[in-house]
């Protein structure tokens, strides 16, 4: 999500913003989770496949905004 970006900006930020860091670990356990569910390792329903897609993606949003705005 932040390839373009410094590892050292993102750790920066991860450890002056609470809330940054708690949605950047939300976001890679959601992604860990969607990527075992299309692989077939964990057994989901769509349904809920597609609420945690949303989920992901809207953290993501809301990480990129936090990070805009720190820049």
């Amino acid at each position: 999500m932040f390839e373009g970006q410094s590892q050292a900006e993102i750790e920066t930020l991860m450890k002056a913003n609470t809330e940054f860091r708690q949605l950047f670990y939300r976001h890679r356990e959601l992604d860990r989770q969607v990527m075992d569910a299309e692989l077939g390792v964990l057994p989901l329903d769509d349904n809920t496949l597609g609420m945690m897609k949303r989920e992901k993606l809207v953290a993501k949003q809301r990480l990129l905004q936090m990070y805009d705005r720190a820049h």
